[in-house]
C-alpha cells in the first residue's frame, strides 16, 4: 500500500510547528493557531459544497494551514483567519488548466503582507541554529522524495547557493556571510514544502529545473536590488504565473496525488475527483 505523501507532509509541518511553539517561542498564540486550521477547514468545506465536489478533502488545506502557522505573523485573529481563506479560496478561484495557478500558503502571504502592515514573515524567528537547519532537511527530504518534487528544491537550493557565493565574492565579503545567510530555517522550509508544491510547479523535469532557476534570480534580484527581505515569496508568485508557459513548451506529465483506478475520473485538484470542470473555476 502506498501512503498519500500529503499525510508526511501534515506530520512534518505539525512537529514543526510543536518545536516552533515549544522551543522556540514563535510569537504565534495557540488561539491563533486554532482560528487558521478551522477557518482553513471551514472553506474547503464551503467551496466543496458551493462548487457541488463528490467528496470534502481536508489534507491540502490542511497543509495550507500548517504552513500559515509556521509563517504568518498577525496580532489579528480576523487577518489570520483571512489568510487562511485566500490561501484555501486561491485554489479553487484562480486555476488555468486544471490546476491552480498559485501555491495556496506563498499566494495568502504575499497578499496580507503588502495588503496589511500588521501582517508580516520573520524569517529570523526560525533562528540560524545548524542542528534546525539540519532536521529542517532531513524532514522536508522525506516529502519531496515521496511526491517526486527532489529535482526542483536542490535545483533551487543550487542556484540560491551560487546567487549568494557569487555575490558575497563580488563585494568581497568573507565566506561566513554567505554561509549565514543560507544558514536560515525559514528558507528551507520555503525550498522543502512551498516551491516543491507539486501541483503548482511545471509537469516535466526540465521545466522544472528552469522554474527554479527563475524563482532564485528574480529573489535575488528583489532582495538585493529592492532590498526586499521576503523576496523568495515575491519570486514564487511572480514565477507561478510562467507555469503554464513552460508546461506548453515543455511538457510533461501532470502529476496526480492519487492515481485513478480503471473507470473512474481522473483526480484533480489535490486529489478531489473531479467529474465535470465548472466554467466559473
Amino acid at each position: 500500500m502506498v501512503i498519500d505523501p500529503r499525510y508526511y507532509q501534515i506530520g512534518i509541518l505539525g512537529l514543526l510547528l510543536i518545536y516552533g511553539l515549544l522551543v522556540l517561542d514563535l510569537e504565534i498564540q495557540p488561539e491563533q493557531v486554532l482560528w487558521i486550521l478551522i477557518t482553513a477547514q471551514l472553506t474547503q468545506f464551503g467551496f466543496t459544497r458551493w462548487l457541488q465536489l463528490p467528496k470534502f478533502d481536508p489534507r491540502s488545506a490542511l497543509i495550507s494551514s500548517l504552513s500559515l502557522c509556521l509563517l504568518l505573523r498577525t496580532d489579528s485573529l480576523l487577518l489570520a483567519s483571512l489568510a487562511a481563506f485566500v490561501a484555501i479560496g486561491s485554489k479553487f478561484l484562480i486555476r488555468w488548466n486544471n490546476k491552480h495557478v498559485f501555491n495556496p500558503t506563498n499566494f495568502a502571504l504575499v497578499i496580507l503582507i503588502l495588503c496589511f502592515d500588521s501582517a508580516w514573515v520573520s524569517s529570523g524567528q526560525w533562528g540560524r541554529d545548524l542542528l534546525l537547519v539540519l532536521l529542517v532537511a532531513c524532514l522536508g527530504m522525506i516529502v519531496i522524495s515521496r511526491s517526486r518534487r527532489s529535482d526542483i528544491t536542490l535545483a533551487f537550493l543550487g542556484f540560491y547557493t551560487v546567487l549568494i557565493f557569487g555575490r558575497g565574492m563580488w563585494l568581497g565579503d568573507p565566506l561566513t556571510i554567505p554561509l549565514h545567510q543560507l544558514q536560515n530555517g525559514a528558507l528551507l522550509i520555503f525550498a522543502f514544502f512551498m516551491i516543491s508544491d507539486p501541483v503548482t510547479t511545471p509537469n516535466s523535469r526540465t521545466g522544472r529545473i528552469l522554474f527554479a532557476a527563475v524563482v532564485s534570480s528574480v529573489a535575488g534580484f528583489i532582495q538585493f536590488s529592492l532590498y526586499e527581505p521576503n523576496g523568495v515569496l515575491y519570486a514564487l508568485t511572480v514565477s507561478c504565473l510562467l507555469t503554464p508557459f513552460i508546461d506548453h513548451f515543455l511538457p510533461g506529465e501532470k502529476f496526480a496525488w492519487e492515481k485513478p483506478n480503471a473507470g473512474n475520473p481522473l483526480p484533480d485538484r489535490q486529489g478531489e475527483c473531479y467529474e465535470k470542470t465548472r466554467a466559473t473555476v
